[in-house]
């Protein structure tokens, strides 16, 4: 009866002709918290919860940024002190620009829910002074068609929501989280659409744990990538993520750090607290390649459902208060990364874990088994236990393998995948107006080896081998893609022909490369 209710309570408000301001939020609940946290919220309710928040603030206000496989609009909430929720009216304001995303995985649902619960407190008013010098971009439900797929067998072991969530594909069985660099699915291509029209500065990713039982009620990341540009690892790790965490203890009196899991038993990994990986086909570290600052949050699987929110909501507003009071240092950081030099440095291709110079102290935790009350399967709880474990930490990673970053890349104009590829993600290019004769680079490949089985679609390729030098004629309507751009470093992961995430390592090219003595894509080296 509740869900009849709150949905005649929206229709209603959307119906009667108010301002801003005239609408009060304050009785405004999400499933979750109307069904005790037995349930989560549905992606029409979302929508209705949102339409309702934007009546109450003059600082709210709703659009979409694309669409599902299945065709649902994608919902992005904007906070400021802006005239509508246009890209072009948010940059006019110069400030920090901060955006959040939940449910990339819908089945770990505590970053929507949290999300919702803001935004709640943001049309009542809360955190006024966050809009004197940021604005915020907040896409609640990101897979929602994942999250429609409700079942009480998905994510069985992480306790609750009991009633059931959704599946961690999207629609079409994709891992959102894995289609950074490859763009299979329209759900990526319209958050990388959302990248290139509003440019956030800094991006912040609402998850939940998956494994290694620990003491922390969340975990978090930087871009992990060796490529990300320096000052942005300085400012997460030197300042900012340490900040959180100490004001997430002295306020809630709760534990954060680090992303990591143990190896399992069996595993022929040394013993150790890792981190999970470097390419960019994850999110944190495509933003990173971007020259963004961007954050993963990871509420821990076997706290309550309501505890998960909960903590997820304090690291997100802890977080916006830091991005508050350092807004104009986060802008000139940025400002002069987009300005460093990659053409000539030596950049990874192919990264392997760090280890820590000296062993860190690691809690970890302890779980009872608890029963989902309708499935009869079995739930971990967290215990109250907090066990200082000492261990070598495996949170960063550093190259095995590195190529030095060319002036130009030069892409034949029959290569249109790669040509659509480049231009959905906002990389500048020009076309040559009539041939012309250059000493280049081409890559000469040694061996070309394909997975057996497929991932994510595809059966990801390897290439090695050498440059050598060539001159060449390259015809009209050539694609000059030069490095010295602001996307300059994902113009390296994307092109290079070793990247272990680029378009060779998608199988994007292996049509050309079919029995090819050599890499199509020409490049101009630095020293010329």
């Amino acid at each position: 009866m509740y869900r009849f209710f709150m949905t005649l309570a929206f229709v209603l408000a959307a119906a009667c002709p108010v301002t801003a301001q005239d609408y009060d939020v304050s009785d405004l609940q999400t499933r979750a918290e109307l069904s005790d946290f037995e349930e989560t919220t549905r992606y029409e309710e979302v929508m209705s919860f949102l339409r309702a928040t934007v009546l109450a603030s003059d600082r709210l206000h709703l659009t979409e940024f694309g669409y599902t496989t299945e065709g649902r609009a994608l919902p992005l909430l904007v906070y400021g002190d802006v005239w509508d929720a246009s890209a072009a009216e948010i940059a006019l304001t110069g400030k920090t620009r901060v955006f959040i995303q939940a449910n990339i995985h819908a089945g770990e649902v505590c970053g929507k829910e949290a999300l919702l619960m803001l935004i709640r407190e943001l049309a009542s008013g809360a955190y006024t002074d966050w809009a004197d010098s940021l604005v915020l971009l907040m896409a609640p439900i990101y897979n929602a068609d994942g999250n429609e797929r409700i079942s009480l067998y998905n994510r069985p072991r992480q306790h609750g929501p009991v009633g059931g969530m959704g599946q961690r594909p999207n629609a079409q069985g994709f891992d959102l989280n894995r289609d950074h660099m490859k763009l299979d699915s329209p759900e990526a291509r319209s958050l990388v659409w959302l990248m290139n029209e509003y440019d956030p500065h800094v991006l912040i990713d609402l998850h939940t744990t998956n494994g290694t039982v620990h003491g922390y009620h969340l975990t978090y990341s930087p871009p992990l990538n060796p490529n990300t540009a320096g000052p942005i690892f300085e400012m997460l790790r030197g300042r900012w993520l340490p900040e959180v965490r100490s004001a997430v203890r002295e306020a809630y009196g709760w534990e954060f750090y680090y992303y990591g899991n143990v190896p399992r038993e069996g595993s022929n990994r040394a013993p150790g607290w890792y981190t999970f990986d470097h390419r960019p086909r994850f999110n944190n570290n495509y933003v990173g390649l971007r020259n963004r600052i961007a954050i993963l949050s990871e509420a821990y699987s076997y706290a309550t459902f309501e505890e998960r929110i909960l903590a997820t909501l304090a690291f997100v507003r802890e977080n916006l208060h830091y991005a508050h009071r350092n807004a104009s240092s986060i802008r000139e950081t940025l400002e002069s990364v987009d300005l460093e030099p990659v053409v000539g440095q030596d950049m990874a291709v192919r990264s392997d874990f760090a280890r820590s110079g000296d062993p860190v102290e690691i809690l970890l935790g302890e779980v009872e088994e608890t029963r989902n009350p309708y499935t009869g399967e079995v739930m971990y709880l967290r215990k109250e236990a907090r066990n200082p474990t000492s261990m070598y930490e495996y949170g960063q990673f550093s190259a095995v393998e590195t190529e030095r970053a060319p002036r130009t890349y030069f892409v034949p104009p029959s290569m249109t995948i790669v040509i659509e590829r480049l231009t959905a993600h906002g990389i500048w290019f020009e076309e040559l107006s009539s041939p012309r004769e250059l000493a280049l680079e081409r890559f000469r490949i040694a061996s070309s080896q394909a997975a057996e089985r497929p991932f994510q679609g595809r059966h990801e390729r390897t290439l090695t081998g050498a440059y050598e030098p060539v001159v060449r004629t390259l015809e009209a309507g050539t694609l000059v893609v030069p490095v010295d751009q602001q996307l300059g470093r994902l113009v390296f992961y994307l092109l290079e022909p070793r990247s272990d995430d680029g378009l060779v390592a998608w199988a994007l090219m292996d049509d050309v490369l079919s029995g090819a003595e050599y890499y199509p894509i020409l490049r101009e080296p630095a020293d010329r």
